[in-house]
């Protein structure tokens, strides 16, 4: 029997990437994710894992991002103890999203059972901090470019996708057939990082991609950003922007940055208020400072930190957190988590959707079920901490800053490979979206491409 692949997430949704390569002697696991938006599909997370923990003999993380490395701490809770692959960054990344993670699910806890809006008399979170502990330490980091044994026939390269700090593309070997999973792809244009490598020569069995916005292409670079901030700030409001902890605050600063020194926005203050995306920020400073080979050269020899325009402020304690409830002047506050579904920026949604002076920008992909995806369809109102909270601020899209790769984007990637893949499965987007870029891979490259069910194990013949 050829060896198979099984896909345990990431299937007719954007997140919960779990996948399952088998041979005859090895079961290796590419990305561990939480499901996140739908409750539907959040209620996946606290399933029995349907494999048996300790049948896998290892397990290959792409990036550090919740939907790719947040359920391996439930997994160690069942039972998993072997080692964990991934990049140097991606493992200091992904121990601040998986410590991260485990707190905000204790407080949560906490808050809802002090409150009493939880239907659980005891309620706790999936899991805590010393399972995420446990994970962390079970962590390998391996160089890019360097092919590794990961288990008995497999062996594991990582190559650059360009999509945040550490993150690969996996290209696997088992039992002489290869796979390649493309994780998150970047868009070539990202403004710390180098563009992905390109697909490495040689024939493949399978090639699994990722398709968030396998239905669209990426609008054109405007002035909607600086538009929205200004419009705020003539009414005297404040702007909140949600954004990922890691590499979406990043390039909002960068950003902003750019913006105030070209005069297209005032030099107004900005706060960071999200912990990870502070500690986040210091790794992204310490690879330019070390001259990694993942950042661009020209950021080597800056006179300044590209992230400060001069007005940065970093809320690092609760108390200043609380304090920019209090800011008299307009200014810009970024906080994790990006799609609004938890952490310090539910606290500022709280307090400043009521005030029709506000803005919320939405600067990343919002997932059905998200708070940012309500805002986006124009509800009237929001859940949070347990009642509804009225929505007078302006709500605004800006689809410009996105790290993932579009379809034709995409495509044009997957031209660098020099033989056609056996067959592509479209993974990691909304049905629809992964419909649509499987029938473009199809028509454009005439490649045999499909959209795979859950659970569903094809062999990779």
């Amino acid at each position: 029997m050829s060896p198979t692949i099984k896909f345990l997430g990431a299937v007719g949704t954007v997140t919960g990437s779990r996948f399952i390569v088998q041979g005859k002697s090895s079961k290796v696991m590419i990305d561990c994710g939480l499901y996140q938006g739908l409750k539907e599909l959040r209620l996946k997370n606290w399933e029995k894992f349907s494999e048996d923990p300790q049948s896998i003999d290892a397990i290959v993380i792409s990036h550090a991002h919740l939907d790719h490395c947040g359920y391996l701490p439930k997994l160690v809770r069942e039972g998993y103890d072997g080692p964990i692959y991934c990049t140097p960054y991606t493992a200091k990344l992904a121990a601040i999203v998986l410590r991260d993670s485990a707190k905000l699910q204790t407080e949560d806890a906490k808050y809802a059972k002090k409150k009493g809006f939880s239907k659980h008399k005891d309620p706790t979170g999936l899991y805590n901090a010393e399972e995420a502990e446990k994970a962390i330490s079970l962590f390998h980091p391996i160089p890019f470019h360097e092919p590794f044994e990961v288990a008995k026939d497999v062996t594991v390269t990582f190559h650059r996708s360009g999509h945040i700090l550490g993150s690969s593309f996996v290209d696997l070997t088992v039992e002489g057939k290869r796979v390649v999973f493309t994780g998150d792809i970047g868009r070539g244009n990202h403004m710390v990082l180098t563009n992905p490598d390109l697909i490495p020569k040689g024939a493949i069995s399978a090639l699994v991609t990722e398709s968030t916005y396998g239905d669209r292409t990426h609008p054109k670079t405007d002035d909607s950003l600086a538009d929205a901030i200004n419009r705020t700030i003539k009414r005297r409001g404040n702007i909140l922007i949600p954004a990922f902890a890691v590499d979406r605050t990043e390039i909002m600063l960068m950003t902003l940055k750019k913006l105030i020194k070209t005069k297209k926005i005032p030099n107004l203050p900005i706060y960071v208020d999200s912990p990870m995306a502070l500690s986040a920020l210091n790794h992204y400073r310490d690879a330019i400072n070390s001259k990694s080979p993942e950042i661009r050269p020209e950021l080597f020899n800056l006179s300044e930190d590209p992230f400060d325009p001069g007005t940065l402020n970093e809320a690092t304690t609760v108390e200043a957190s609380k304090a920019i409830n209090d800011i008299d002047q307009p200014s810009i506050i970024i906080s994790a988590s990006g799609m609004a579904t938890g952490g310090r920026v539910v606290h500022h949604l709280e307090h400043m959707l009521p005030n029709p002076n506000n803005s919320v920008l939405l600067v990343g992909y919002q997932a059905a079920g998200t708070r940012g995806q309500y805002l986006l369809s124009g509800a009237k109102t929001i859940k949070m901490y347990g009642k509804f909270v009225d929505v007078n601020a302006e709500i605004v899209q800006i689809e410009e800053f996105s790290v993932h790769a579009d379809s034709e984007e995409l495509i044009k990637w997957f031209r660098s490979a020099d033989s056609t893949p056996n067959c592509v499965y479209a993974v990691h987007g909304e049905s629809s979206s992964a419909e649509s870029f499987a029938n473009l891979i199809h028509n454009k490259l005439n490649w045999n491409a499909q959209v795979p069910k859950l659970d569903q194990i094809y062999e990779l013949n």
